[in-house]
């Protein structure tokens, strides 16, 4: 039977195509009324089109309800007014897909800096923009689902995607942090890596990988973390009807003590023990930034007893 939406209501950005679309149809056949943006366009943001109003017709099908909103997810007063439409038609926002994305790659030497500041107000700015209109409803709601996407470009790093790494690896940082701000409201709030066929991965992979790629492949996944059941600060990474979840670890490490080891002699002291620091056995995954810290003063204190 699949997820229940039918109470719901979500804004899915990028919508009018590829993976936001599906998202955007998947989210309509569990019985949640969906919002639809899409700027229209190429993957680099160029041109227009009716993009948003064909998934819309699509959810209107299919018996479902929709809305198309044109808002670039760079404009911050169009973000909002895009929320305001929501709250107007459907008095609630439960769930926020973030999806809007383009790509302008080339190696880091060749990049323009317009170029790299482009990727970021997208993903990033867009993403946090969209954040900060549903926040206020969610938190007087004392529920919300929000979904950043992020990628393998920026959890592992890419040749060429610079730009999009960064912003990618930024949102993973957005999350976290909105995951902790939001618990106690009930706002839970995740990552999703995909890994799919779209207008951003056209020329880039082969036919055959390609149709093993389908997007309608990476939507249960979103599904999962936006459902009232999810977790809440999952890295999920997604493609070819495969699913794996993402850490961000830390190692055990090791420690100097400046009692012991002259300040000018410490660089060589690490660089003789790094095989011990970079050991991952028993790492751990932090429920926090304070954990670093609290990690090396224990430590410290470990040596003077």
């Amino acid at each position: 039977m699949g997820l229940d939406f039918s109470d719901k209501v979500a804004i899915v950005t990028g919508a009018g195509g590829g993976l936001g679309r599906e998202h955007a149809l998947a989210l309509a056949r569990r019985g949640a009324k969906v919002l639809v943006n899409d700027p229209g366009g190429a993957v680099d943001g160029q041109g227009n089109s009716s993009a948003a109003e064909k998934v819309v017709r699509e959810i209107e099908a299919l018996g479902g309800t929709a809305m198309a909103s044109h808002a670039s997810v760079t404009d911050w007063p169009a973000v909002q007014a895009m929320v305001a439409q929501v709250i107007e038609h459907w008095g609630q926002v439960d769930v926020l897909v973030n999806n809007a994305g383009t790509l302008r790659d080339k190696s880091f030497a060749k990049m323009e800096l317009d170029d790299f500041r482009a990727v970021l107000e997208v993903h990033l700015m867009g993403s946090v923009h969209c954040c900060k209109a549903v926040w206020p409803f969610m938190q007087a709601a004392h529920y919300g689902r929000i979904l950043v996407t992020t990628s393998s470009s920026g959890l592992f790093g890419n040749f060429g995607q610079s730009n999009y790494a960064a912003a990618k690896m930024a949102l993973v940082g957005l999350m976290q942090t909105l995951a902790l701000e939001g618990a106690k409201y009930n706002i839970h709030v995740n990552a999703l890596a995909p890994t799919a066929a779209t207008r951003m991965t056209d020329g880039l992979m082969a036919p055959e990988m390609l149709r093993a790629l389908r997007p309608e492949l990476v939507s249960p996944a979103m599904l999962a973390l936006v459902h009232e059941s999810a977790p809440t600060r999952t890295i999920l990474c997604a493609g070819a009807g495969s699913f794996e979840a993402s850490h961000i670890t830390m190692t055990r490490g090791v420690h100097l003590s400046a009692d012991n080891i002259a300040l000018d002699d410490m660089d060589l002291h690490l660089s003789q023990q790094w095989a011990e620091l970079i050991d991952r056995r028993d790492d751990i995954v932090p429920d926090n930034g304070f954990v670093q810290g609290d990690l090396e003063i224990r430590k410290a204190q470990q040596k003077l007893h």
